[in-house]
């Protein structure tokens, strides 16, 4: 069994890109951009886009972050969105989810510039993914692919079974798993709550790819020997004997699933740590593809 450790290939990424930029600022040019806005105060997002502006600063990003109150209309996000649409010195942005009750947020994403959408959520970069065109993909997903290839996983003609159908990530993923090319070229399988059986389902699966936010849903029977296990789940559970209060989770019976899985990532250490370093590595591709245009 081997740990698919997306701590040190999210570092080994970062260096390549700290590398990229150096190499940027040699030749004078304008380093990557990334701004991010955040709106109220949840815990959880705030955290997250903290997390963001550190890996910024250690590859040499510059980077600005907007906060606005949780009283914030949807009229305030979208005129400050249009605003960063509009700055040059802006290659890429964010818009931190979940949003305020009282805004629209498929509005919202699809007033994100799609040139400047790194985190791949803009109808139009779904759509060219969809094509196997030149787009942004989503981070999570992304950082999905970028594993599978880095431990040269095989992909083609196997069976991958995705569970959980959100816009983030089930769905983006069982695209990417069955378009031509390397990850890929999988026979998939989409499934979700209402699925019938589906531990016959995915005891046929060569590759699962779980995302449903359900701790410990995919149990040791319901996988077959040497399957690749992708957890994608991450909660916190109440546990009174850890230092927080809480312990983080995934979705996969890890302790068990282990031990029949060929391969299979830890939560935390496993996907999460690779969704920054793809948004990352999407910033880096928009000032790339925003120089090119610079320069014709």
């Amino acid at each position: 069994m081997t740990i698919l450790d997306g701590k040190k290939v999210s570092n080994d990424i970062k260096n390549e890109i700290a590398e990229e930029v150096s190499k940027m600022k040699q030749k004078g040019e304008k380093v990557p951009h990334l701004a991010a806005i955040i709106v109220g105060n949840d815990g959880a997002s705030k955290t997250y886009v903290n997390s963001k502006v550190k890996a910024c600063e250690r590859v040499g990003f510059e980077s600005t972050l907007v906060r606005m109150s949780s009283t914030t209309s949807e009229i305030e996000l979208l005129d400050k969105i249009e605003e960063l649409n509009q700055d040059d010195n802006i290659d890429g942005f964010i818009v931190q989810l979940p949003l305020p009750p009282q805004i629209n947020t498929q509005q919202v994403l699809m007033a994100v510039d799609p040139d400047k959408d790194v985190d791949g959520f803009h109808p139009t970069n779904f759509g060219k993914m969809s094509l196997d065109m030149t787009s942004f993909i989503p981070a999570t997903p992304f950082g999905i692919l970028e594993l599978l290839e880095r431990y040269d996983i095989p992909t083609k003609g196997k069976h991958t079974v995705v569970i959980g159908r959100s816009h983030i990530v089930g769905r983006p993923m069982s695209i990417l798993m069955g378009r031509s090319g390397f990850p890929g070229n999988s026979t998939v399988t989409l499934t979700h709550k209402y699925t019938k059986n589906i531990t016959q389902i995915t005891s046929q699966a060569d590759i699962i790819i779980i995302a449903v936010g359900i701790p410990h849903f995919l149990k040791a029977e319901m996988i077959k020997d040497d399957a690749v296990v992708i957890d994608v789940g991450i909660t916190r559970v109440p546990d009174e004997t850890a230092e927080k209060g809480y312990v983080i989770t995934g979705d996969v019976d890890f302790e068990n699933v282990k031990n029949r899985a060929s391969h299979i990532t830890p939560v935390p250490g496993g996907v999460g740590p690779m969704t920054i370093a793809m948004l990352l590595k999407n910033t880096l591709l928009a000032r790339e593809r925003h120089r090119l245009r610079e320069r014709s």
